[in-house]
């Protein structure tokens, strides 16, 4: 039987403004780090040049096609629905003292459609990308100056949209920066530690003045991090994986316990020490830091396995590497598939800080086949999402207090990783392929009408 989750509980999907939106130089939109990024996060970065391809520049054209989106939404009965603000939207350069009143207004009609069909807002205030403007003349988070640039940001689109967001979160995946130092970031990809995490103090002290000023902009609001969810099993049961698999787990935990406590954990002051990295920690670093966030959010696709042997193979899935689990089925891409370790992170997060917990990513990426008759019968992701909600039940009958749960692409879009096409996570198809072409209509998969009745009833649908 499945446990029932809570009436108050949110469903939705997560989408991100770079991954969607296109209209990359409209209504005076700057460019990001994304925009360098054709090839996706594991690309190489390039400078723009006039006709340059980047299938991102469309995307899904989301910009335009919102309200068809919103509505196919609707029907499906989210609640919520994630989504970011494109930075550059709001200030081009990311240094400017005046906002771009198109970006601003472009976000008061999104929200403004949402609202119609009563979803709620979740934006995300940097998803994967930052003005490329803050990279080129400051050296991006490798700068303190942009502390105060991220927190102007922050506090221009909290006052603007303070009436009509109650959820906001900081940085999308913020240990990432650790596996892709440009995209978290805004560092070449082969900065050393010791830069790497100054840019990451940076951004942790950023992030906390911002859930400040959440909390004094948004009273009735709240404002979480977020985490990828990469969990690690020891491969074996030797005290010497144990303790590679303690170390690695500590290595995207400590974002969270900054985060939550406001202060750095003895076992990373440990590891800044055996090396050799001095961080730059000014007073008032210390108590900006102390801004607790009111929830965890995470992504969860998939976990692996740490070794101390190092003549282990390791596999790179989603950002992390990772060694194999022999005990798991893969998707087409490589991920690992195990529905059970979102109920073991779930506990290990709830566990650690007891703070509400949001799941905001969790999917499947497959290539799609559309039938003769248009239909396209995706049981695979049915089965790979049902498997994991009712993994989520389990975790709520553990007693862990969940706020909801987006899907990641809830309609196809462009991957973060490769930046293609052909790797679809969405319920709703869109007619576009890795060459950029198609018609960008919209339709319907079977796991629409499937995730249709698993909100409709509260996940007592799920097997």
């Amino acid at each position: 039987m499945t446990p029932r989750f809570p009436d108050t509980f949110l469903w939705g999907g997560a989408i991100a403004a770079n991954q969607v939106e296109g209209a990359w130089q409209e209504d005076g939109k700057g460019i990001s780090t994304s925009d360098l990024q054709p090839q996706g996060i594991f690309g190489q970065r390039v400078e723009r040049k006039p006709g340059d391809f980047n299938i991102k520049d469309m995307a899904i054209d989301f910009y335009h096609r919102y309200p068809e989106d919103i509505r196919l939404f609707a029907e499906m009965g989210f609640t919520v629905l994630r989504t970011s603000i494109a930075w550059t939207r709001i200030f081009p350069q990311g240094d400017e003292t005046l906002p771009c009143e198109a970006g601003l207004a472009f976000y008061d009609r999104l929200f403004d459609e949402m609202k119609k069909y009563n979803i709620m807002p979740m934006v995300t205030l940097s998803h994967y990308e930052m003005p490329y403007g803050l990279v080129k003349n400051y050296g991006g988070w490798g700068s303190r100056k942009t502390i105060g640039f991220f927190e102007h940001y922050a506090r221009t689109v909290l006052e603007r949209y303070k009436d009509k967001v109650k959820y906001w979160l900081t940085f999308n995946e913020i240990n990432m920066s650790l596996h892709a130092p440009f995209t978290g970031v805004g560092l070449p990809e082969n900065s050393n530690k010791q830069t790497i995490y100054q840019a990451i103090h940076h951004q942790l002290v950023a992030g906390a003045r911002a859930t400040k000023a959440c909390h004094q902009i948004v009273p009735d609001g709240k404002i979480g991090n977020m985490l990828l969810g990469g969990l690690l099993y020891p491969l074996s049961c030797k005290p010497a994986d144990m303790i590679e698999t303690l170390q690695k787990n500590r290595e995207w935990l400590f974002f969270g316990d900054v985060q939550v406590r406001g202060y750095y954990p003895a076992y990373m002051q440990r590891f800044f020490s055996e090396n050799g990295i001095e961080l730059a920690i000014e007073e008032q670093d210390k108590h900006d830091l102390r801004a607790p966030i009111d929830f965890i959010s995470f992504s969860y696709y998939m976990t692996g396995c740490v070794t101390a042997d190092k003549d282990q193979d390791v596999k790179r899935g989603n950002i992390l590497d990772m060694v194999p689990n022999p005990y798991l089925p893969s998707s087409e891409w490589g991920w690992q598939i195990d529905p059970q370790g979102l109920r073991l992170l779930m506990n290990e997060l709830y566990d650690r800080y007891q703070k509400p917990l949001f799941i905001v990513e969790n999917g499947l990426g497959a290539r799609d086949r559309v039938e003769a008759d248009g239909s396209i019968n995706d049981d695979y992701r049915i089965a790979y999402l049902n498997d994991h909600l009712v993994q989520v039940g389990e975790a709520i009958a553990d007693g862990v207090e969940v706020l909801g749960y987006t899907s990641w692409g809830p309609i196809d879009l462009v991957s973060a990783s490769r930046a293609e096409f052909s790797k679809r996570y969405g319920f709703i198809y869109v007619d576009r392929n890795d060459e950029g072409q198609g018609t960008l209509a919209r339709t319907r998969k079977k796991s629409f009408f499937w995730y249709q009745d698993v909100i409709k009833s509260q996940g007592a649908s799920l097997k």
